[in-house]
């Protein structure tokens, strides 16, 4: 869908390189630039595959890889070049990095008055936190998230992180969208634009408790506390076997359902807690499924892979990798009736397309290479 956008890629880690790989999965050409020693992302992990982390080979899926020391005249040069032939550029550095760089954003707009350039920071472009370094458990806990899913369990106990980075990948999300809103602005007007994204922004944005305490004054778990209602029944409930299952009954409708399966008059969370301790967790996922109430058995990730209704929804795929050969990688979720997303080539090795990219974007000789492998500003 995205077949004719080309996107510069300066980003790493997991909130900007989750924009990006969104972008290219929907077909934008993302040319992710790295300089000539590599990004420290590609070993952001003890566990390396083909030299390259496991994030750094799921967040990088599609892309292209072009090396550039963009701190050599030679390297700011030729990534001046590329971006009046770019829609857009992509950067998660900390705020005023590319200014210092002389990339910022005058620079970038005089080159390419259409150019959309993303800025995907912790704190945002301005503010009293703006130079403030971050990574995701940061803005998780600066939003409420860390408190508020420890005061599930405990509001007098400590915090609790969630897992798996939500503070990068959300923002994530929210920068690609966002991208793509501004290059359809763009299409329509002509005009390009400066995207801030911040991750706090994004993290708080996704925070529905803090409407729950501008309205009544007090934190969550206050308010479920001073305004009980009935919520139905769910939680995480232990099988025989000492695995879990979620249970989500949250309406009447369904405990209509789960009261009549469980032939009770009444239903409690010890009594359904009976019932599954009596059961192996798939024993009972399949007691709910039968009673058509929410369920799901609580999975370990090797369990995940193997699960047969994701497979038919084809939420796994093979890509070959130059380093790392054949690996199994997560499909792109979102199914299109007519221009169906597929994930097709494997996160780049460093400076893998140079060649293609140099010589095919900006019709660079095999001498004008050589030069600018010997000034370091790309990939012996």
């Amino acid at each position: 869908m995205l077949f004719d956008i080309r996107v510069l890629d300066l980003t790493q880690f997991w909130f900007g390189p989750y924009c990006t790989m969104m972008l290219a999965d929907m077909g934008a050409e993302v040319i992710r630039i790295e300089p000539p020693w590599g990004s420290p992302d590609r070993i952001a992990d003890a566990y390396l595959a083909g030299g390259s982390s496991y994030t750094f080979h799921q967040l990088n899926l599609n892309k292209k890889g072009l090396s550039l020391n963009l701190k050599t005249a030679e390297g700011l040069q030729v990534f001046k070049e590329m971006v009046p032939k770019a829609d857009v550029v992509v950067q998660n550095f900390r705020p005023g990095t590319m200014e210092r760089l002389g990339l910022g954003y005058d620079v970038l707009r005089e080159l390419n008055p259409s150019i959309i350039y993303a800025a995907l920071s912790g704190f945002g472009q301005n503010g009293p936190y703006r130079e403030r370094p971050c990574f995701a458990p940061i803005a998780e806990a600066m939003s409420g998230h860390s408190r508020l899913t420890g005061d599930e369990l405990d509001p007098e106990g400590p915090p609790i992180e969630m897992a798996q980075a939500v503070g990068d990948l959300a923002p994530g999300l929210y920068a690609a969208m966002s991208i793509i809103a501004a290059v359809r602005h763009r299409d329509m007007t002509g005009v390009g634009q400066m995207v801030d994204v911040a991750q706090l922004d994004c993290m708080t944005a996704m925070n529905m408790a803090l409407t729950g305490y501008n309205l009544s004054g007090m934190r969550l778990w206050q308010l479920k506390e001073k305004y009980p209602m009935g919520r139905g029944f769910g939680g995480l409930l232990k099988a025989k076997d000492g695995e879990y299952v979620r249970l989500a009954s949250f309406s009447p409708r369904l405990i209509d359902s789960l009261r009549e399966h469980m032939d009770v008059e009444e239903i409690t969370m010890d009594i359904i807690q009976e019932k599954v301790s009596a059961m192996t967790r798939d024993e009972a996922v399949q007691y709910f499924v039968d009673a058509k109430v929410p369920v799901a058995p609580v999975y370990n990730v090797d369990e995940v892979v193997e699960d047969p209704h994701l497979q038919a929804r084809n939420m796994f795929t093979y890509v070959e990798h130059k380093k790392a050969g054949r690996i199994k990688v997560v499909n792109f979720p979102v199914k299109f009736s007519e221009t169906p997303v597929t994930v097709e080539t494997a996160a780049p090795i460093i400076g893998e397309h140079d060649e293609e990219i140099l010589k095919g974007i900006l019709s660079y000789s095999d001498d004008k290479l050589t030069e600018l492998r010997k000034a370091n500003a790309i990939k012996e």
